[in-house]
């Protein structure tokens, strides 16, 4: 029976800047998507203040939670840290919705 040596200070080093590279990656990916998400949204807000319709819509709100905790039960990702991520950017959204409205931008 052979043991594994455990790996040296370099290749510990190594190892956790590889992970690290992985996660900067993803993070510049979430910011990516999170523009073109709020190029999109900027449109609908637009659309709304055009035509008078309201910067909120709680209906829409709810499904989109009930959407996003599924997906995020799915992907073992806990539900309740995605809501509140949807809810700070809902939230974000229907500020921008309101100052467009309002013709603040």
């Amino acid at each position: 029976m052979t043991t594994a040596n455990p790996p040296s200070e370099l290749d510990k080093k190594n190892k956790l800047n590889e992970y690290r590279n992985s996660i900067d990656n993803i993070d510049a990916a979430i910011i990516n998507m999170l523009a073109e998400r709020f190029k999109i949204t900027q449109k609908v807000g637009i659309y709304k203040a055009e035509y008078g319709l309201p910067p909120a819509d709680k209906e829409r709100e709810k499904l989109q939670i009930e959407r996003l905790r599924k997906l995020s039960a799915e992907a073992q990702l806990n539900p309740d840290f995605s809501e509140k991520f949807l809810d700070f950017i809902i939230k974000e959204v229907i500020h921008h919705h309101k100052k467009l409205r309002d013709g603040e931008i």
